[in-house]
């Protein structure tokens, strides 16, 4: 039976290099959290690590709450479902998350939390012991999935998917590389002319979306909205412009409209408009999909389907913050949309479920979208498991955008840049400053290493020298 034995939380403080407005609110520092959890697996003792950064306003939305208040919530709801842990057994990792997830689950409920900030916990946990598993197995997060090492039953979970397992519908091999979609902030500059003097970073790393294209040779875009129609027409038509000039028609995006919208019919109009402005006609061949326009109040609700039935030429709508729970996927699916995203924030056995339910929609010809999404993830043991997850369902467009916003690895300890730079050498190149960075080819990344390695996070993981907190 699996049992976790202890866990330590570290915490590191991390500044932005580019204030990155997502939202309701721009970013200029936040603390990164990293879990080590030690657990018993078939009487052997291993640990596993996850991390991320505590992302104000993106679980909650709540224009009023002081910051620092969230970031104490977000860390007590990691503490508390490390605290639910030692109380549980169970003969499988999968199994392992069920229990942790319903006790979350129900202290959320309790305290009054939104589901998806209590399960940002559970992940949390979740992803420790999928690390550790696949550390005690040897192998890598796609192996442990299809070969069945995981213990995944997707029928306890959903009746329609009972009998199928993750190797029916996950790649049996992999991508090798995928496309890193760059987000475009709310306040991000466009061009140098874009820049007020004193607002140029002289650190060697791109700084406009011009820059970026150049230097990185991006081909995939995340464009964020925020449902000011004329001001996003005019940002839109100036990116346009960039895109149309730099990528010469090679590109693709996806529209992020981060819940912008709480009248259903407005985002309907609101995109129409958009649709029949002149400078952004050669725009709208090359759109993915649209992320989450929808307010969470609004998202999941009747009126949406009653949209959708008078729609039927909508482009494809996924759901993102909506994606709480079990239940909002298949809710949303029924009301219209079509898919979800995965971020390893949200829960990695969850995703597996989703990809089940969309593979079977797309066997039946319907759409079943599945992107990949970031958190802002940054340094070298949050986007490596999200990588290696992403790779494990197939997907190869994936929003990444800790390496625009933040200085490399520059912010964290010797020892972790150069275990980034030893394991990973296909995807983290040390700089002129000496700090590592991720190595974009072809606006391309390489996943080589991250899919043959433990959760795509190899070796020993030195974390002396960082704050830390002994949970359990």
């Amino acid at each position: 039976m699996i049992r976790l034995l202890s866990a330590e939380i570290f915490r590191l403080e991390l500044r932005l290099r580019l204030p990155f407005r997502y939202g309701i609110v721009t970013l200029t520092e936040v603390p990164q959290i990293i879990l080590r959890a030690t657990f018993e697996l078939g009487g052997r003792r291993e640990y596993g690590l996850a991390a991320d950064i505590l992302a104000p306003k993106w679980f909650t939305k709540d224009p009023t709450r002081p910051i620092a208040e969230e970031i104490d919530e977000m860390l007590g709801v990691i503490r508390t479902a490390v605290r639910h842990a030692p109380t549980l057994r169970a003969p499988t990792p999968f199994a392992f998350w069920r229990e942790l997830d319903a006790a979350q689950a129900a202290w959320g409920t309790a305290a009054g939390l939104p589901a998806l900030l209590s399960n940002f916990g559970t992940s949390f946990v979740e992803r420790a012991l999928i690390h550790a598993a696949c550390r005690a197995q040897g192998g890598s997060l796609s192996a442990a999935l299809r070969g069945g090492l995981l213990g995944v039953n997707l029928g306890t979970v959903h009746g329609e998917l009972r009998g199928s397992a993750p190797a029916d519908f996950l790649p049996a091999v992999p991508p090798a590389e995928v496309f890193a979609r760059h987000t475009v902030g709310l306040g991000d500059p466009i061009t140098a002319d874009d820049l007020a003097p004193g607002e140029r970073v002289d650190d060697g790393l791109p700084q406009t979306l011009e820059e970026v294209i150049r230097g990185y040779g991006q081909r995939h875009f995340k464009i964020k909205i925020n449902g000011e129609a004329e001001r996003d027409r005019d940002r839109l038509g100036r990116m346009a412009r960039v895109l149309a000039a730099e990528c010469r028609g090679n590109f693709a995006f996806s529209l992020d409209g981060n819940e912008s919208f709480r009248d259903v019919a407005g985002f309907h109009e609101y995109y129409r408009w958009l649709r029949a402005e002149p400078a952004l006609r050669d725009l709208w061949a090359r759109l993915l999909y649209v992320e989450q326009p929808w307010h969470r109040g609004v998202a999941l609700s009747p009126a949406i389907g009653e949209l959708a039935r008078d729609w039927p030429d909508r482009p494809p709508i996924i759901i993102d913050e909506s994606d709480a729970d079990l239940t909002s996927l298949p809710a949303a699916l029924a009301l219209g949309y079509a898919g979800t995203s995965h971020k390893n924030c949200k829960g990695v056995f969850k995703t597996v479920v989703h990809a089940g339910l969309l593979a079977r929609r797309r066997a039946a010809a319907q759409p079943g979208v599945l992107s990949g999404e970031d958190l802002c993830s940054v340094g070298p043991l949050s986007p490596l498991p999200d990588l290696a997850a992403q790779a494990a369902f197939g997907v190869t467009s994936v929003e990444r955008n800790g390496h625009h916003y933040y200085q490399g690895l520059a912010q964290f300890p010797p020892a972790l840049q150069e275990h980034a730079l030893r394991h990973h050498p296909d995807l983290y190149a040390r700089t002129a400053g000496g700090w590592p960075r991720l190595t974009l080819r072809d606006g391309r990344l390489s996943l080589r290493s991250v899919n043959a390695a433990p959760f795509g996070v190899p070796g020993e993981v030195d974390l002396r020298g960082i704050p830390v907190e002994q949970v359990v």
